[in-house]
C-alpha cells in the first residue's frame, strides 16, 4: 500500500515485482554514478584555470568515452530484456480469471468454475467503514490463492481501460474486441490495491482494483461460498 510522500515502489508481492525493483535499483545506481562523474567534470572545468594539452587531442580518451557508454548500455539492456521475457511468460496457470473493464467498474469471471462471476464497484465515501481507503475499496474483491500461477485475461466492453496492480507488478491494457493476457504469482497473503491506468472517461478515477491473496484452503472455502450464493 502506498503512503503519502513515498519515494520508492510499494513492497513487492510477487517474484516479478521483486525483479523489477532490483532492476530499478541497478539502473538508478548507474545513473547516479554517471551524474556524479559529469558533475565532477563540470565543476573541475569551471573551477580550474589549468589546461592539459593531452586532453585537447587524445585518441585514447575518445576510444574510452565511445566504448564505455556502449558497455553501460549493455549492462542496462540485458537485465531489461530478461525481465521483459519473464513478464511475457504464462506457464501452466492454476487459475484463469477474465477481467472486463466497463465504464466505470470491473467485472471478474473465474473461467475454471461454473457461474463464478461478479461485478466490482467502488464503495462510495459515505459507505466506508473505519480502516477502509477512500477511492480504493470495492464491494467485491478479486480473490486468488498464494504461491499459485494466476493468469488474467483482460479486455473491455466500451472504451480503453488498464488493469493495474503495482504491488504485483501487473499492468495490462484492456482493449475492446481484444483479449490480452498477463500472469503473476502472489508470494504472500495480503490485500493489494490498484486503479485503472488508462483515461477512460469522466469517472476514470472511480474504478479501483482490489486483489486479495489468501492461502489455497481459504480460497477453496471462498469459492465454495460464492458458488453457493449464486
Amino acid at each position: 500500500m502506498a503512503h503519502p510522500l513515498q519515494l520508492g515502489f510499494q513492497d513487492a508481492a510477487s517474484p516479478l515485482m521483486e525483479e523489477l525493483i532490483h532492476f530499478h535499483d541497478h539502473a538508478l545506481m548507474i545513473v547516479f554514478l554517471i551524474s556524479t562523474l559529469v558533475l565532477y567534470i563540470i565543476v573541475a572545468m569551471v573551477s580550474t584555470k589549468l589546461t592539459n594539452k593531452f586532453l585537447l587531442d587524445s585518441q585514447e580518451i575518445e576510444i574510452i568515452w565511445t566504448i564505455l557508454p556502449a558497455i553501460i548500455l549493455i549492462l542496462i539492456a540485458l537485465p531489461s530484456l530478461r525481465i521483459l521475457y519473464l513478464m511475457d511468460e504464462v506457464n501452466n496457470p492454476h487459475l484463469t480469471i477474465k477481467a472486463m473493464g466497463h465504464q466505470w467498474y470491473w467485472s471478474y469471471e473465474y473461467t475454471d468454475y461454473k457461474d463464478l462471476e461478479f461485478d466490482s464497484y467502488m464503495i462510495p465515501t459515505q459507505d466506508l467503514t473505519p480502516g477502509q481507503f477512500r477511492l480504493l475499496e470495492t464491494d467485491h474483491r478479486m480473490v486468488v490463492p498464494t504461491e499459485s500461477p494466476v493468469r488474467v485475461l483482460v479486455s473491455a466492453e466500451d472504451v480503453l481501460h488498464s488493469w493495474t496492480v503495482p504491488a504485483l507488478g501487473v499492468k495490462m491494457d484492456a482493449v475492446p474486441g481484444r483479449l490480452n493476457q498477463t500472469a503473476f504469482i502472489a508470494s504472500r497473503p495480503g490485500i493489494f490495491y490498484g486503479q485503472c491506468s488508462e483515461i477512460c472517461g469522466a469517472n476514470h478515477s472511480f474504478m479501483p482494483i482490489v486483489v486479495e491473496t489468501v492461502p489455497l484452503t481459504h480460497f477453496e472455502n471462498w469459492s465454495s461460498m460464492m458458488l453457493e450464493d449464486t
